[in-house]
């Protein structure tokens, strides 16, 4: 694995708001990373697309009854549960439509606070017009599992961002994920 450097995330006020590291966006790659996260982690990541004025937040609702990738979507079943499917290649369409529907931007992120410390995780994928296709936001040190604020942060919540930003950016820990206050103030 290569190594990715991160790159600042600059707001309109000119504030660093996130470090993001860019991912490979071919569909082998993408297919080892979905597939890991939602057969080997669907109990700890919550997902769903990012639009404005939505936020879907969801979370699996049993480990994954089948996982497979066919004219270019990656497709996890729940059975009864409900399933996805996720442009990643290829498919059969137009050219246009092929270049709207596959991802544009792949990117692992570290939220940041007003004072430039780590607060939350994800993984951000847009299409190639910039739109939310999928986020994945990893568990986190601030919040409980039923989503509450978290008396004393679990800094042991990060392992899976670790194992991700490892695996998939090639980067090691840093130690600026344990700098951050939470959400309380």
């Amino acid at each position: 694995m290569t190594t990715i450097a991160m790159v600042p995330d600059i707001d309109a006020t000119g504030r660093v708001a996130a470090e993001t590291w860019p991912l490979p966006r071919d569909e082998a790659c993408l297919e080892a990373l979905f597939r890991d996260l939602f057969a080997n982690h669907w109990q700890q990541i919550t997902f769903g697309p990012m639009i404005q004025g939505g936020a879907y937040e969801l979370r699996c609702p049993a480990p994954p009854t089948a996982i497979h990738v066919s004219g270019g979507y990656f497709t996890v079943h729940w059975g009864r549960g409900g399933h996805f499917h996720l442009c990643i290649g290829e498919s059969r369409a137009t050219p246009e439509l092929i270049a709207h529907r596959r991802p544009g931007k792949v990117e692992l992120v570290r939220g940041l606070d007003r004072d430039g410390h780590p607060v939350t995780w994800s993984l951000r994928v847009e299409n190639g017009k910039g739109e939310s296709t999928l986020s994945i936001y990893f568990p986190n040190p601030f919040l409980t599992d039923e989503d509450g604020l978290a008396e004393i942060p679990d800094w042991r919540r990060l392992a899976l961002w670790h194992h991700v930003l490892a695996t998939y950016a090639g980067q090691a820990a840093d130690g600026r994920d344990t700098l951050g206050k939470g959400f309380r103030r």
